[in-house]
């Protein structure tokens, strides 16, 4: 169906096509209710954007919220199936306060997630679908990914204080070379480790030029585990049209309390902010007591109002 730019939105042109990419490759559309209990959030504020939530008393004299989020409600409300695999996507308006403002808006989001037995297939697809999701939008768009586990796993070997590994996780998503060398040396830290995650930090380009490098830089580490599951799902985009817009960046940080493996973000000309956020979350699966695995991503609609596709020549 062609889309009339006359009539749709921006937004609405947007929609429009992700719906139909998702739908190609199996992913059915999930419907959920505006609100959900505010304990679910409030015990999850760290996984949320914003933490300021909209509240309200129901009848029965329960705090509710309006959803500021989506992916929280569908662990929620979906059934734990770990020997399946459950693709589904969805087109919501979440409520919260919008980037640069101070007021709730009702912003749409639409995104996916992939719950169950997730293997690297699994991953190489979202990968995808998350690239194909911003070709969507505009050419112009860049794909960073990382993998949490190879990060993590350097830093706790650095050290067992939770407040220098957690300064150190900060430093790399900052890509803050020169504080990562203070703390390591006021905390007379390893320095052949330290070097190794400076060097790290400061890796950034197509997987074709990152990933020798890394295999260099990580022959003596522990890392062998991860840096296959890297290696393995950017493969599928060896013959990809997205394949020059791919970038291996470990500055690409999630939290890890939540978050695990695979994690990326997606960004377009003229916009300094990601459009695009996800990753692997099993980690938030286990807190909300669940054995499956998951991976999905949001699109943030509301930053295409500071889009303009004029500008793309």
């Amino acid at each position: 169906m062609k889309i009339d730019p006359e009539v749709l939105t921006r937004e609405e042109q947007a929609i429009f096509r992700l719906r139909s990419l998702y739908r190609s490759r199996g992913y059915q559309p999930y419907k959920m209710s505006k609100f959900e209990e505010y304990d679910l959030y409030v015990k999850n504020k760290d996984f949320l954007i914003s933490d300021n939530i909209l509240t309200f008393t129901d009848t029965n004299g329960k705090l509710m919220a309006l959803k500021p989020d989506v992916t929280l409600s569908i662990i929620k409300n979906s059934k734990d199936l770990p020997d399946t695999v459950r693709k589904l996507y969805y087109n919501e308006t979440v409520y919260r306060t919008a980037k640069g403002t101070h007021r709730f808006r009702e912003i749409m989001q639409t995104g996916l997630e992939c719950i169950g037995n997730i293997d690297d297939g699994c991953i190489g697809e979202v990968l995808q679908l998350a690239a194909g999701s911003l070709a969507c939008i505009s050419p112009s768009f860049v794909l960073d990914i990382s993998n949490l586990d190879l990060l993590t796993d350097l830093v706790d070997g650095l050290s067992p204080r939770t407040e220098i590994r957690k300064a150190l996780m900060h430093c790399v998503g900052e890509k803050n070379l020169h504080e990562i060398s203070d703390i390591c040396r006021d905390n007379d830290l390893d320095p052949t480790r330290t070097e190794i995650l400076k060097q790290l930090a400061a890796l950034y380009g197509t997987p074709e030029t990152v990933l020798p490098q890394l295999r260099t830089l990580l022959k003596d580490c522990d890392a062998a585990p991860a840096l296959a599951q890297l290696e393995s799902v950017i493969r599928v985009f060896e013959n990809s049209p997205f394949k020059d817009c791919i970038r291996i960046d470990f500055s690409v940080i999630s939290d890890i309390k939540y978050y695990n493996g695979i994690v990326f973000k997606g960004f377009l000309n003229h916009i300094p902010d990601s459009v695009l956020s996800g990753g692997q979350y099993d980690r938030l699966m286990q807190k909300m007591h669940r054995r499956s695995g998951a991976i999905g991503f949001a699109v943030y609609l509301d930053a295409l109002q500071r889009f303009d596709l004029k500008e793309e020549g």
